[in-house]
């Protein structure tokens, strides 16, 4: 279970956040100010704070700041409804971990509290084999066997399998594939994740254990 501070001065989004969130299985703090904000993180430790970034009387890119001069190095994911580019970079440079824009995908933001909580946990020694679904992925000399036959793959296929499998049962959505599997900080525009997909479902057939999630991403379905 992991500890969670939600600061935003509207209601509903508190509301909404403390039932996903403890439904998820962490445990949720909220603060309606910046100020409030800064009196929780100094009562007790957090694994995360989720930031507005437009309140009353301290905003967020104020509370990144003296977090900053307090020493204090929790992760912050930005949430916010301003658009403008250069307000985000500013959440960036006074050291936020990720931006959300609202209005933001439940599922896509639960997905990168994920990967933000699972970067301040221990290391774990390093896994050779992936096994689920009836694949075995070996890690170490990059062979993948279906059942009782091995299936060659391309290194990004590979590493695309791999990235499902690790995420098994979650959804992993296009933006995060195109930055951990194909290393793109950016969208190019093209349906590059798609046509992965495609060839590497052709080559786990009969019973590819890949599912689409409408307008999210995919996720591996097999156990």
């Amino acid at each position: 279970m992991s500890n969670v501070l939600v600061v935003d001065d509207e209601d509903r989004i508190l509301t909404l956040m403390t039932r996903s969130l403890t439904l998820e299985g962490h445990r949720v703090v909220t603060a309606g100010d910046g100020f409030v904000a800064l009196e929780q993180l100094a009562a007790e430790p957090f694994d995360l704070v989720l930031l507005d970034l437009v309140m009353p009387r301290c905003n967020g890119l104020a509370v990144l700041s003296l977090m900053h001069e307090l020493g204090d190095r929790t992760p912050v994911i930005v949430l916010s409804g301003v658009t403008e580019v250069g307000t985000r970079v500013q959440a960036l440079e006074r050291g936020a971990v990720d931006v959300v824009a609202k209005p933001f995908s439940l599922v896509e933001l639960l997905a990168r509290m994920r990967r933000h909580l699972t970067a301040t946990k221990p290391a774990q020694p390093a896994q050779r084999y992936l096994e689920a679904g009836g694949i075995r992925l070996d890690l170490d000399r990059r062979r993948a066997r279906i059942r009782s036959r091995e299936v060659v793959l391309s290194e990004r296929e590979f590493s695309l399998l791999a990235h499902l499998m690790r995420r098994r049962g979650e959804v992993c959505s296009r933006v995060e594939l195109l930055r951990d599997v194909w290393g793109l900080s950016f969208d190019p525009g093209s349906n590059v994740v798609e046509v992965g997909v495609r060839r590497l479902r052709a080559k786990l057939e009969p019973d590819p254990p890949i599912e689409t999630i409408r307008n999210v991403g995919y996720s591996f379905s097999g156990r």
